[in-house]
């Protein structure tokens, strides 16, 4: 998952940073 993140942060697109949203929300609710 954290690859991922970076991976799309070098070259975010609409979809990717739509992806990287709900990715950090699964991650913020499994966390909490």
């Amino acid at each position: 998952m954290i690859n991922k993140a970076y991976k799309f942060r070098i070259y975010p697109n609409k979809a990717q940073a739509i992806l990287i949203n709900k990715t950090i929300g699964c991650s913020r609710f499994v966390f909490n």
